[in-house]
């Protein structure tokens, strides 16, 4: 871990932060939400920091960082060059970046004014503008006059759904804005997000971008996702059903997932063809895999795999997960229901019930829609076939209520 150093003065200390993987692996910097600090990300530092070098950093007034080191009227701009001086401070010339929200914002203004330093991009529950400057500037007044709590009672609703709220994950972040974040440092950054508006910005944004969207999150909601995903060329998107505004807390293997499949690919498609490309399929794949099927069930096979079978495990990752399951062009929840219906169509009803149970597990499809799933296959692949799956269905379901009643 990096610390400012008293001894300096304010305008030229870094962002406090902290350094995560191999010292030899490609740059990573990952940037935080409003009212959050570096340790937003510690569901993600074991998947990301196997082979990046990650880097975290605190927004000013939040966790280490000195409210001092944001200057009167700064902006979004003012963060995004904090961040380079960071970076060149550790040696670093060009980087992958993600953030979260106001962390996303500076990876779109840095993807748009400094293009020649970042390699690839992810925006997670982040916007090119957002929403009315008159909201932002009332909830500035209002920590200047009644500090933190005010929103801190609040926050929860925006940053979580319902049923995650009373996690031990969300009270812990709760507890870190209530306790950690300087009043005055969050009402200087809330002006610089009303300020923020990089929409007629982003088609200059080179970076391969992934966008990641809650899909019940109030404060940049799916709406905002698109519109960063339609204006960056070739861009993918991702939603995430049962996620709010810190999706990545809240659906953590997802999240992980969707992100080190992008940076793998985007690494792979700097390195030119060959044994690499292969490599980075692989890394993607096997990502992908474990947020489609869960890692119990990943570990599982890879546990069995044998000298003779381990060309079809590797077959498997790269072909079916690595290259068809990582394309754009479908979302992760609309390839389950397409899956689901040819596993009927073709009677595969040990693969059906995994990927019932994964589906159903994962949140991304809800009972009524593997229901309605069931009655389409039922009409276009025969009711006998549809018969099967559905008495499938309804012991899994029963296996799933009844292990969350023990818990």
């Amino acid at each position: 871990m990096t610390l400012p150093n008293p001894s300096t003065p304010p305008a030229a200390r870094l962002l406090h932060h902290q350094v995560d993987g191999p010292s030899a692996g490609p740059p990573l910097f990952l940037g935080p939400s409003l009212g959050t600090a570096l340790s937003v990300w510690d569901a993600q530092i074991a998947g990301l920091a196997r082979d990046h070098r990650v880097v975290r950093w605190d927004l000013p007034g939040h966790g280490g960082t000195p409210a001092a080191l944001f200057p009167a009227g700064g902006g979004i701009a003012e963060l995004g060059r904090q961040v380079l001086r960071l970076a060149d401070a550790l040696g670093v010339e060009r980087f992958a970046y993600a953030g979260i929200s106001l962390g996303g914002a500076v990876g779109s203004w840095l993807a748009v004014h400094h293009p020649d330093r970042v390699t690839s991009l992810a925006l997670v529950c982040s916007s090119a503008r957002f929403g009315e400057p008159r909201a932002w500037h009332e909830r500035a007044a209002l920590v200047r006059a009644g500090g933190i709590a005010p929103v801190a009672d609040t926050a929860a609703a925006r940053w979580f759904t319902a049923g995650f709220a009373g996690s031990s994950a969300a009270r812990t972040l709760l507890a870190g804005l209530r306790e950690e974040v300087d009043p005055h440092a969050y009402a200087a950054l809330c002006e610089a997000l009303a300020t923020h508006d990089l929409r007629g910005r982003l088609a200059g944004i080179t970076a391969p971008t992934l966008v990641v969207a809650g899909r019940d999150d109030p404060a940049t909601p799916v709406a905002h996702a698109r519109e960063l995903a339609d204006a960056v060329r070739g861009s993918t998107l991702v939603e995430l059903p049962g996620a709010s505004h810190l999706a990545n807390v809240e659906r953590p293997g997802a999240v992980t997932a969707a992100l080190l499949s992008h940076f793998a690919a985007g690494a792979g498609a700097g390195a030119g063809a060959g044994a690499g490309d292969d490599a980075s399929r692989h890394a993607a794949g096997l990502a992908v895999r474990r947020s489609v099927l869960g890692n119990a069930h990943v570990d599982r096979a890879l546990a069995r795999t044998t000298p003779f079978t381990a060309v079809f495990q590797d077959f498997l990752t790269r072909y079916a997960w690595g290259e068809v399951w990582t394309r754009p062009g479908l979302d992760h929840r609309t390839r389950r229901c397409l899956t689901l219906t040819a596993l009927v169509a073709l009677g595969h009803h040990e693969e059906l019930a995994m990927h019932l149970r994964a589906a159903l597990v994962s949140g991304d499809l809800t009972p009524e829609d593997v229901q309605e799933v069931l009655l389409q296959a039922a009409v276009y692949c025969g009711v006998p076939a549809a018969n099967g799956a559905f008495a499938a269905a309804d012991r899994i379901l029963a296996e799933i209520t009844h292990a969350a009643q023990e818990k």
